[in-house]
């Protein structure tokens, strides 16, 4: 069996290798936390001028605009993981909504948002989980009362991902309180600098405040910023769910963080030796190696299904639980190969890469435990046999 790419793939292998030769070190040794420094926004302008993010999405959106090709959104993977730098940005709104606007959003939310968002000019947050409705997210009772050609938001969010840093929220409100739970949301779009809307951060055990409560008093949103229509909210919320679930599985992100590793046991030592040359060791990388080489080839199962328009089922499902709980157990194998110094937390001088593989480890761990547990994807793969819409409606334009 010949697995060879072939010649056009070799040759667009040798482009890639020259971009990163010629422009790595521009890439950024840090992107901020909430919201992206200059450095970031400047690489990732780069690489969607050379067509190495936001590849597939057409240029009047501001994306490169190619046609899809598996293999050469593989080699892009290949390179860029090998040579341990960074994919550009991902976040909430370059993951998450631009590719629910790209199918669902109509022309004009499409101009005037894909663009911004994917040259990191724009930050979103995400205004789904509320107090009370965990699991059960079609609870919700944030309300939007409608007035005039605009709607009056109240009501509270909670566990929202950077909003104290957001420019903007894509929400999901009760607009038909009369109907079925699942039929009375509404999926809006609005600006977070809105007159009534306050933030207030939650601290996490990682020790730094990444979430937080959002409330909301007498908002007023114009209707026209609705994404897919009233009463779609739900179909909507499941479309950017399974993007967000890719975001949070990103098998090239849990590729680099390996690459971390095994360097990180080829520098550490017990008693003289290295860590790479322990079996103990050396047999939970194999294996938590062995664990990522799954998750790619799941990924390229994934990507197979989209450029076919398939609908993959549970396979997507399983991506962020799995992306998670495998992301968990590599910064635990880096805390263990640390040591004693991987106990330390906060400012010690000691810390190693700034304290990221504790943090790593804490923030992981919480995604596990706040929205990737087994009964949650459970709740939503029953669901998908009640009989609920697989996809969303289209919108109008």
């Amino acid at each position: 069996m010949d697995l060879a790419y072939g010649p056009e793939y070799e040759a667009f292998r040798a482009e890639v290798r020259d971009f990163i030769q010629k422009h790595g070190d521009k890439a950024p040794k840090r992107f901020g936390v909430s919201r992206p420094s200059e450095e970031s926004i400047a690489w990732q302008k780069l690489l969607i001028e050379h067509g190495y993010a936001a590849r597939t999405i057409p240029k009047e959106y501001g994306g490169y605009g190619a046609e899809p090709d598996i293999l050469k959104s593989r080699i892009i993977a290949e390179e860029f993981t090998l040579a341990k730098l960074p994919m550009g940005l991902a976040n909430q709104g370059i993951s998450m909504l631009v590719p629910t606007l790209l199918e669902l959003g109509t022309e004009e939310q499409k101009k005037k948002w894909i663009e911004p968002t994917l040259k990191g000019e724009v930050v979103w947050c995400q205004g789904y989980s509320e107090p009370g409705s965990g699991s059960d997210l079609a609870s919700l009772q944030t309300r939007a009362k409608e007035d005039g050609d605009d709607f009056i938001i109240n009501g509270q969010k909670i566990w929202t991902s950077t909003a104290h840093a957001a420019d903007m929220i894509f929400c999901l409100v009760r607009t038909e309180p009369d109907a079925k739970k699942h039929e009375g949301i509404s999926y809006l779009i609005f600006s977070m600098k809105t007159p009534g809307i306050e933030v207030r951060p939650l601290k996490t055990m990682t020790g730094h405040a990444e979430f937080n409560e959002v409330f909301f008093t007498d908002v007023r949103v114009p209707q026209k910023d609705i994404v897919a229509g009233r009463g779609q909210g739900w179909y909507v919320a499941n479309a950017t769910l399974k993007h967000e679930r890719g975001m949070l599985g990103d098998p090239n992100q849990a590729g680099t963080r390996l690459k971390e590793i095994v360097d990180l046991m080829h520098e550490e030592t017990v008693d003289g030796k290295r860590l790479i040359d322990h079996p103990v060791y050396r047999d939970r990388l194999m294996q938590l190696q062995a664990r990522v080489f799954a998750m790619q080839f799941h990924g390229l199962r994934l990507l197979t299904a989209a450029s076919k328009k398939e609908d993959p089922g549970i396979a997507r499902l399983i991506v962020k639980l799995q992306g998670c709980e495998l992301n968990h157990q590599l910064a635990a194998l880096a805390i263990d190969a640390l040591g004693e110094i991987g106990v330390l937390y906060g400012n010690s001088p000691h810390l190693r890469a700034h304290g990221s593989w504790q943090h790593r480890y804490m923030f992981d761990l919480g995604l596990i435990i706040g929205g990737g547990t087994a009964q949650i994807q459970k709740n939503i793969i029953s669901e998908r046999g009640l009989g609920m819409p697989r996809e969303p409606k289209p919108a109008k334009a």
